[in-house]
């Protein structure tokens, strides 16, 4: 009773919070000078007259602008705090080496600070120090498991193309679905907007470096998912019903051999999963994009595509995993093909640029400006952290979801498991992302992007459109189909995931009203716009860190059980 009353006092202590801050005004000076340090917080646009690029400088707490060596003429300043921009004015400067003071000032409303706060909280949760840990997990699994991703990686793919012909072994064994709808549940979840919307949004904000950092995190995150496929199907528990039930706050709890470390490391996990589930990226951010890739290509009311999406979605979900498994298995590997049909031939149609293109993305990944200069407002340390940020977004390699639907699966062996488990963020990061990034990078759609200074730069499922559109006639409808299909599969996979975290902490008897709630709240996602949006997006990068700590932690503790087990089972036969 105390640790279920302690669950309920942290989750909605951190929702009401939002409502409760109490950020500054922006009240600031533009200084222009030819010598001083930039700061770091907010940023304001300068616009040479006559020209379309915006050059970019940073704002400090206290609201002063730094620009260095501007040439004499007028100038359009615009004041653009995280997307909030209602300021601008029209400049001239007279002299190169001139100081110049320009009084702007911005009054925030409370959803503007709430963006600011969730912003910079975000920002935070996604610090070196969560990057060293992600990609520090994942090389030291990648060591442990005699680099298993690469090693056994036929294998796994063998093992997933067998189960799709229907000739897995598996019937006999202890679970609910078969370790292939497992995986199509898994895939569901991870193959979504991420793919479109947030590799798009990861160059829009990034550059065409950014997704150089999710390959890599994705190269040593196929050892993170391996090891959580593993653990999740050692330490499952049958529940009162007879389903399976596990994942990062089950093997934290039975795996873990310090008793209040592990009931504390299962409890948080379990608590920031329903909360990335209910009010993050498995939940209103993937109904918005849909509504959103509708309303650009069809003109559909938000209103409409939201209520079409509840109902498709809660006649799945209300029926269970045994549900959401079989449409999950016939779903996926459709709207995968489809999607790989549009991107392959958008690559084919602009192959002579395919090298150029490599040589961009790479460069970009390494050096401050792109090719020719271009790239404004962009480091190799924030591609750095946006590309692996939006990777996991993506691939969800790192934070234990996968390990709750492969625990469904019907299996005696874990290893086998944690192979599938692997095959998932390989078909994400290394397939689909691939496509998505050569897509936008070959059409040169890029350039017009925030990244490069363009004015209104194209950014999410707007930006994957556009490239798709520059080869094939409407082809950004594929784009809103496509967006719809992996958003809904998402919603799927990442109903079912807290439906178990919330299992967890209160018993199967919350499980019917936390389904109606999920559809209620994917319904006020869809029918949100405008900058605050990306309050949406930011409330799930945080919690996606949030489930990432204690799992990752988890993983580091039973990396040796991970390692010794993996050893045994397929190198020392």
């Amino acid at each position: 009773m105390i640790k279920k009353l302690a669950a309920i006092i942290l989750f909605f202590g951190l929702i009401t919070s939002f409502s409760l801050l109490s950020a500054a005004d922006i009240k600031g000076q533009v200084r222009l000078a030819p010598k001083a340090k930039p700061y770091s917080h907010g940023s304001i646009l300068l616009l040479p007259l006559g020209e379309e690029k915006y050059i970019k400088t940073t704002i400090d707490p206290q609201g002063n602008f730094i620009y260095r060596h501007l040439k004499p003429g007028k100038y359009i300043i615009k004041m653009d705090l995280y997307g909030l921009t209602p300021v601008e004015k029209e400049i001239e400067i007279q002299q190169q080496s001139e100081i110049l003071e320009v009084n702007l000032s911005i009054t925030l409303s409370a959803l503007d600070k709430t963006l600011v706060f969730i912003r910079e909280l975000s920002d935070f949760m996604w610090g070196s120090w969560m990057i060293v840990l992600l990609l520090g997990t994942g090389i030291l699994l990648t060591f442990l498991t005699r680099v298993i991703q690469v090693r056994r990686l036929l294998l796994s793919l063998k093992m997933v193309l067998r189960g799709a012909m229907g000739k897995d072994k598996t019937e006999k064994d202890e679970g609910d679905i078969s370790p292939y709808a497992a995986l199509m549940t898994a895939l569901a979840a991870t193959v979504g907007n991420g793919n479109i919307a947030g590799v798009a949004t990861a160059i829009a904000t990034g550059g065409p470096g950014a997704p150089v950092w999710m390959w890599i995190a994705g190269f040593f995150g196929m050892a993170t998912k391996y090891a959580e496929g593993f653990l999740g199907v050692r330490f499952r528990i049958k529940n009162k019903r007879g389903e399976m039930s596990g994942g990062p706050m089950y093997y934290a709890r039975h795996g873990i051999k310090n008793p209040q470390l592990a009931k504390f490391m299962g409890m948080f996990f379990a608590i920031c999963g329903a909360l990335a589930c209910l009010f993050g990226t498995g939940n209103m951010a993937q109904s918005n994009s849909m509504a959103l890739a509708f309303n650009d290509q069809f003109n559909v009311p938000f209103w409409l595509s939201g209520l079409v999406i509840t109902t498709m979605v809660g006649a799945v979900v209300l029926g269970g995993i045994k549900r959401i498994g079989n449409v999950s298995e016939r779903l996926v590997p459709t709207m995968i093909f489809l999607y790989f049909g549009g991107a392959i031939t958008v690559i084919l149609a602009n192959i002579t640029n395919l090298p150029a293109a490599f040589s961009v993305i790479f460069k970009s990944a390494f050096t401050v400006k792109a090719v020719g200069g271009a790239l404004v407002g962009t480091s190799v340390r924030q591609a750095i952290s946006i590309g692996i940020r939006r990777g996991l977004l993506s691939n969800e390699s790192g934070l234990g979801s996968a390990a709750i639907a492969q625990a469904s699966s019907k299996s005696s062996n874990p290893s086998s498991n944690g192979l599938i488990a692997m095959t998932g963020t390989f078909i994400d990061t290394i397939v689909v992302n691939t496509l998505t990034t050569l897509t936008i990078v070959i059409t040169g759609m890029y350039l017009k992007t925030a990244a490069f200074g363009a004015t209104g730069g194209l950014t999410s499922t707007a930006l994957t459109a556009a490239a798709f559109s520059s080869v094939i006639p409407y082809g950004g409808y594929i784009i809103a189909l496509s967006s719809f299909l992996f958003g809904y599969s998402t919603l799927l996979g990442w109903c079912y995931y807290g439906e178990k975290c919330l299992e967890y902490i209160f018993g199967i008897t919350v499980i019917y009203p936390y389904r109606l709630l999920f559809i209620t709240l994917l319904f006020i996602g869809s029918i949100i716009q405008g900058v605050h949006l990306n309050i949406i997006w930011y409330i799930g990068d945080t919690a996606n860190a949030l489930m990432a700590f204690p799992n990752l932690v988890s993983l580091l503790l039973l990396s040796g059980l991970v390692g010794k087990i993996t050893v045994k089972h397929f190198y020392k036969k």
